[in-house]
């Protein structure tokens, strides 16, 4: 029997042996485990076993599991059972005594079908599509990375929890699949609070797996024990703990649904130590496929009514939300719009139909939403965004399509309701119109919502092609939306940078756009930009962020080189949140730097994974920076160094 070194020591690391020491720290890997002559593991993970010729003249087998191929590297994480052997290898339970298992690869073949509570977990996983890991390696969790690395899935190991649940969200946003995050325990789980919340709050599936203490300890004060089934139900679909390691795959199921159904979000399954490692045969954990589920229909008569409205309305608006963007509505709700009726997509619903369509009333919408007498909400909410409902006129008759029925009596005063999937409404409304003349069709209700976006486009000009020194950032928006492909994924992010992009820069494609979301959460924007671009590595990801934006999840660089992924940051620096308005305008005079920032050079920080970087003070130095930065086929950052008292041309809210 011959054992190889760990293929991929930054994979997964090892825990050193001083951590029994540790008192109450997270577990971090610091160093590569190796062999001795003898084939005894000294420290780290054997990557890859290479099973000799046992007694019989066999070679031992585990599912999934071929000669020359990974062989689990999970150890029994449990309190009161013997060490075992699975495929040739033996593990030896742990505990907090002694914080990680003695790994041993044994002399003899094995030939029993047994697999680890993470392999169950990441086979399951697969099962159901979904490819990709991401999170933070740290105990009791480790099995599942092994797992995933043994089921030939990527893994993203992040530096912090927080970013790598914003990465993979937007991972899963793009795949329409939800994006798995993989905690520790303690505060490694509480710091997926914010991407659960963010996730729910803006419709993106996301499901975080976290590790808790060993249930036989629960209550006696075990290392990092909380409940966390408790800690994320606020910010959570759905929460659930796993009772055994035989149930692994049913659990893993389950969350994964509940992340899908109805309206997409964060769920958080918690996962026991003692569960997550125990070793169990494999007929035991049955690994089942995703089901085939249709989406749901409208009611016939509920169509026919909405129908009624718009064909009678004198001025009928769609409101297009990310729900519609989910539903892959892209086709039916442009075919809806050719009948004459503007349309207003929410900030993340951009390019559901193309920016450049004529009816787009972005530019206009504060017209079009005060003045529309119908109007038909496609999967979105009417939360603050549509001022819960105030920015209508008191006489608009409101027609919402939803898969959630709480959303109808939650915002604006809905007068139909009609519970189904956004694309098959749509598909449904365009049928129940076809061959009737739309009533707004002889009006001016459509030129005039055109005429008003392109004054509102022409007063922006003069900012788009601003030549001042220090550089106005409406420039720099400008040039980067001259620069991109059509396809680009574009991720905007910061109080200034974030309204002149949602303004300024179109998108063309369904699912194509990302920011804040419904939450307005400040540090998204970066991991979102590398989730993407894991997701799409055959796409353009842009991040378009301010530099308080990018400052606050940075790091995320090195994660992204690591993995391969080519991003393109454009860095906005105009010296903190709003540049300086907060710092002179709400502060007192003359105080210390709080809400504005020094002028650093955030370019820099690509120099340090060998990346692409530029720095910019002129305006005529942008777009050449930009396309070297595009073709340099590397991650980038393109720091523009901007005017920091600049303000925006319009107001702050999302919709104005």
């Amino acid at each position: 029997m011959t054992v190889r070194e760990p293929s991929s020591p930054s994979a997964l690391g090892s825990i050193q042996d001083d951590l029994r020491r540790s008192t109450g720290r997270r577990r971090t890997a610091r160093r590569a485990g190796s062999c001795d002559e003898s084939g005894r593991q000294i420290g780290g993970i054997v990557r890859e076993i290479t099973l000799g010729e046992g007694r019989k003249g066999t070679r031992g087998r585990d599912p999934g599991i071929t000669p020359g191929r990974s062989a689990p590297p999970a150890g029994s994480h449990r309190l009161d059972v013997a060490s075992k052997e699975v495929a040739g290898v033996r593990w030896t339970p742990w505990n907090r005594a002694t914080p990680f298992p003695t790994r041993r690869p044994h002399q003899e073949a094995h030939t029993m079908a047994e697999i680890h509570g993470g392999q169950i977990a990441a086979r399951q996983l697969k099962a159901l599509g979904i490819d990709t890991l991401f999170g933070v390696v740290a105990g009791p969790m480790i099995e599942l990375f092994a797992g995933g690395l043994l089921e030939n899935m990527q893994v993203v190991g992040g530096r912090h929890e927080m970013n790598a649940g914003f990465m993979a969200s937007a991972w899963g946003w793009q795949k329409k699949k939800p994006g798995i995050l993989i905690a520790g325990s303690g505060p490694a789980v509480t710091n997926c609070l914010t991407p659960l919340y963010v996730a729910t709050e803006s419709a993106m599936p996301l499901v975080v797996l976290g590790g808790s203490a060993f249930s036989n300890t629960t209550g006696f004060g075990a290392f990092q024990e909380l409940d966390q089934v408790a800690a994320a139900k606020p910010v959570s679909k759905w929460t659930g703990r796993v009772d055994s390691t035989e149930r692994i795959g049913e659990w893993v199921r389950l969350a994964v649904g509940k992340a899908l159904e109805g309206r997409p979000g964060g769920v958080y399954l918690d996962f026991p130590g003692d569960v997550v490692g125990r070793v169990v045969d494999e007929d035991s954990a049955p690994i089942r496929p995703a089901p085939e589920i249709t989406a749901a229909q409208p009611d016939a008569k509920a169509v026919d009514r909405a129908a009624d409205l718009l064909a009678n309305a004198e001025r009928p608006l769609i409101l297009i939300g990310k729900g519609a963007a989910w539903a892959d509505a892209s086709e039916a709700l442009a075919q809806l719009s050719d009948l004459g009726i503007p349309y207003v997509c929410a900030p993340m619903a951009r390019g559901t139909i193309p920016d450049d369509h004529p009816n787009f009333a972005n530019a206009a919408r504060s017209l079009a939403i005060g003045g529309a007498d119908v109007v038909v909400m496609f999967g979105g909410r009417f939360n603050w965004i549509y001022g819960m409902g105030k920015r209508f006129a008191a006489e608009t008759k409101i027609v919402q399509v939803d898969i959630e029925p709480e959303e109808m009596t939650s915002g604006a005063p809905v007068e139909l309701g009609i519970v189904a999937d956004a694309r098959a409404t749509a598909q449904s409304l365009v049928s129940a119109l076809s061959g009737r003349t739309l009533r707004s069709a002889g009006g001016d209700w459509l030129s005039s919502i055109q005429q008003k976006s392109r004054g509102n486009e022409e007063s922006a000009r003069a900012a788009l092609t601003d030549d001042s020194v220090p550089i106005n950032p409406y420039r720099v928006v400008a040039e980067v939306k001259d620069a991109v492909p059509r396809d680009a994924i574009i991720t905007a992010e910061g109080e200034t940078t974030m309204g002149i992009a949602r303004a300024m820069v179109p998108s063309f494609v369904n699912r194509s756009r990302l920011n804040a979301g419904t939450t307005g959460c400040m540090g998204v924007g970066a991991p979102y930009t590398v989730g993407s671009a894991i997701a799409c590595p055959d796409r353009l990801s842009v991040g378009i962020l301010g530099d308080y934006a990018f400052g606050s999840a940075a790091m995320v660089v090195e994660t992204a080189t690591r993995v391969g992924a080519k991003p393109v940051f454009v860095v906005v620096n105009n010296e903190g949140i709003a540049g300086h308005m907060l710092q002179d305008a709400m502060l007192p005079p003359n105080s210390p730097r709080v809400a504005s920032l020094l002028p650093a050079r955030y370019d820099k920080i690509a120099e340090m994974v060998d990346g692409h970087s530029e720095h910019v003070e002129q305006p005529d130095q942008i777009r050449p920076a930009i396309d070297r930065a595009l073709d340099s086929g590397k991650l980038a950052v393109v720091h523009v160094r901007v005017d920091p008292k600049a303000t925006r041309i319009s107001g702050s809210n999302y919709l104005q």
